[in-house]
C-alpha cells in the first residue's frame, strides 16, 4: 500500500505504537533476545521518518514500561544502552527532518547516564517544528494517573484547588502527555490483543489496529495501511451516525 490510498486531508494527528515482537522475532530466527532489540531500532527509523513525510504532528512509541524494570537486568541494561545509543545515532536526522524529541515517564529510575544523555538529544532537537517523536520511556499509565492524583491532591491541601473543581480537564492538564493531544490511532504490532498499561486514559476514543507482524518486520507500507484503517472508520464519541453527518454539514 502507498500514500495514494490515503487522504492527505485526514490524517490523524497523534499515532501512538505499542512496538512488541522484538524478542519473539529474534527467538524465530534462532537469535538472542538482543539481536531482535537492534533489528527493531531500525523500524523506528523507518516510522519516524513516515510518520514525518506524512505530516503527522505526534508520534509515542512505547520504548520500556515500568514492568519491564522486571526482566533480566543483562537484558534491561542491553536495552538503557540500545536506547540511547540509539537517540544519539539518530539525532542528526531528527534535526536535519525538523523533529522534535521529547520522553514521557518515570525518567529518574533510568540509569544516570542514560538519562544524561537522552536530556541531551532532547535539547538537541528542541527548535523542531514538524513532527514530535515522543518516547514512553520507564512508563505505565498506572504510575502516570498515581502521580497525577498525588499533584493534584498536593493543590487541594495547599488550598490552590478545591475538590468541586476537579474535572477531566484538570486530571488531563497533569498527565505527561499534557502537552499533546489524545492519540487518534493506536497501534500494536506482535500479535497480542491488549494495551498493556499504555495511555489508558488518553486512548478513551482512538481508533485500534493491531497486526500480528513482529516490530521489526513492521514496514513503511503496514504503516500506512494502519492509517487506511483509520480512514476508513467513522469516530462518532458516543454520538449517531445520523448526528454525525448533521454536524458535518
Amino acid at each position: 500500500m502507498t500514500t495514494r490510498h490515503i487522504d492527505p486531508n485526514r490524517m490523524p494527528q497523534h499515532i501512538a505504537i505499542i512496538m512488541d515482537g522484538n524478542g519473539r522475532w529474534a527467538k524465530s530466527r534462532g537469535h538472542e533476545r538482543s539481536y531482535g532489540h537492534e533489528n527493531g531500532v531500525n523500524t523506528v527509523r523507518i516510522i519516524t521518518e513516515a510518520a514525518s513525510e506524512l505530516g503527522i504532528k505526534y508520534l509515542t512509541l512505547y520504548t520500556f514500561s515500568t514492568e519491564n524494570w522486571n526482566r533480566p537486568k543483562e537484558e534491561v541494561d542491553l536495552l538503557m544502552n540500545l536506547v540511547v545509543s540509539a537517540i544519539e545515532q539518530q539525532t542528526p536526522d531528527l534535526i536535519r527532518n525538523n523533529v522534535r524529541l521529547t520522553a514521557i515517564g518515570d525518567l529518574n529510575r533510568m540509569p544516570d547516564f542514560a538519562h544524561e544523555r537522552l536530556n541531551r538529544c532532547i535539547q538537541d532537537t528542541a527548535h523542531g517544528t514538524g513532527l514530535t517523536l515522543c518516547l514512553a520511556l520507564s512508563y505505565s499509565a498506572h504510575w502516570e494517573i498515581t502521580e497525577a492524583c498525588r499533584h493534584i491532591a498536593a493543590e487541594v491541601k495547599a488550598g490552590t484547588l478545591q475538590p468541586e473543581q476537579i474535572s477531566e480537564q484538570t486530571i488531563a492538564t497533569h498527565l505527561a502527555t499534557a502537552s499533546m493531544p489524545n492519540p487518534d490511532l493506536l497501534i500494536r504490532t506482535g500479535g497480542d490483543l491488549r494495551i498493556s498499561n499504555y495511555l489508558l486514559w488518553q486512548i478513551a476514543y482512538s481508533e485500534l489496529v493491531f497486526t500480528d507482524k513482529y516490530w521489526p518486520d513492521f514496514s513503511k507500507e503496514d504503516f500506512i495501511e494502519a492509517i487506511a484503517q483509520y480512514q476508513s472508520r467513522e469516530r462518532r464519541y458516543g454520538l449517531t451516525s445520523e448526528q454525525i453527518q448533521h454536524n458535518d454539514q
